[in-house]
């Protein structure tokens, strides 16, 4: 793909046929007056040699076409001179245009730090700056070389635009390569951190409870099975794991979510139960044989689960909090 600011190759090629359009009245009133000046000159040669009639008197028309013939020669030579001028200018145009492209495509593919395919990406512009040069120095002097220095310079343009064209096609596409291989690598990151959470809970419930809940405190309580009973008795339990009110907030929230602080909830299609939602429901049986009708021994048994395995009832509810579960 080209800069914007450069022209593209089809449009310097009909700028060229415009050029040679705009040549071709020039080279014409050129050769008419040419032609005249020539046809004058015969015309005033062979009336010369004439010997005038002995009888008239002396004619001066001779003398009279050397004014006509500088004027036209002087008219040619401007029209001519113009669409010259004319020409330089637009060819310089396009060979800046083209090695500011040239430049502009070597310095994204350095930045770029990409493989584009090519063993030397660069533009070499030296042949076209040096044929500016001249073309510029030949505008400046009036130089009668000015419409073959400016064929040059637009006869090197097109081969600096098609290497252009090369290599920002091979930026394009290893740009293209390298926001693929990105995006795979971001879908195989969460895959990968997917599994791994998915393993982690597996695990959680696998788990056993032996020897981790040997420290639990006994269920007793109030003996009141309502979530605020359930409250009180897990606020009483609280100092037993060395946990401060601070902890209590969390505790709350987490079983809230979890099951409201029903000790009767379950989930049907998990099978956990109580309100600390145990997986399955028979694992509180270390906390207490009454763990299906005692709201208190559910809850020793709750924090004891989150002591072993969170350290704290605000470290289960940020774990909660990121997974969904804890």
């Amino acid at each position: 793909m080209l800069s914007a600011s450069s022209p593209s190759p089809a449009r310097r090629t009909r700028r060229q046929a415009d050029r040679r359009t705009r040549r071709r009245p020039a080279l014409l009133a050129a050769s008419v007056a040419l032609g005249a000046v020539v046809a004058a000159g015969m015309t005033g040669t062979a009336a010369a040699a004439q010997p005038a009639p002995a009888r008239t008197a002396p004619t001066y028309a001779l003398v009279s076409y050397s004014t006509p013939v500088d004027a036209t020669a002087s008219a040619v030579t401007t029209l001519a001179g113009a669409a010259s001028r004319t020409d330089a200018q637009e060819s310089a145009t396009e060979a800046d245009a083209a090695m500011s492209a040239a430049a502009t495509v070597t310095a994204d593919i350095a930045a770029s730090g990409l493989d584009v395919g090519d063993p030397n990406p660069s533009v070499d512009t030296t042949a076209l700056e040096s044929a500016l040069t001249q073309l510029r120095e030949a505008e400046a002097t009036g130089s009668p070389l000015l419409p073959t220095l400016t064929e040059n310079v637009a006869d090197l343009v097109p081969a600096i635009d098609a290497r252009v064209s090369q290599l920002r096609g091979g930026l394009d596409g290893a740009k293209a390569r390298k926001a693929a291989e990105e995006e795979a690598a971001r879908v195989a990151a969460e895959a990968a951190a997917a599994a791994a959470a998915a393993a982690e809970k597996a695990a959680a419930v696998r788990a056993p409870t032996s020897g981790m809940l040997a420290s639990v405190p006994s269920g007793g309580g109030s003996g009141d099975n309502s979530p605020a009973g359930a409250q009180a008795s897990a606020r009483g339990m609280l100092g037993g794991y060395g946990w401060g009110d601070d902890q209590f907030g969390c505790l709350v929230s987490l079983w809230n979510k979890e099951s409201g602080w029903n000790y009767q909830a379950h989930n049907s299609s998990s099978g956990a139960h109580g309100i600390p939602q145990a997986l399955p429901g028979s694992k509180m049986a270390s906390a207490g044989a009454d763990w299906q009708t005692n709201a208190a021994t559910q809850v020793a048994w709750g924090l004891g689960y989150i002591s072993s395995r969170y350290g704290s009832p605000c470290g289960a509810w940020s774990h909660s909090q990121s997974t969904g579960w804890y």
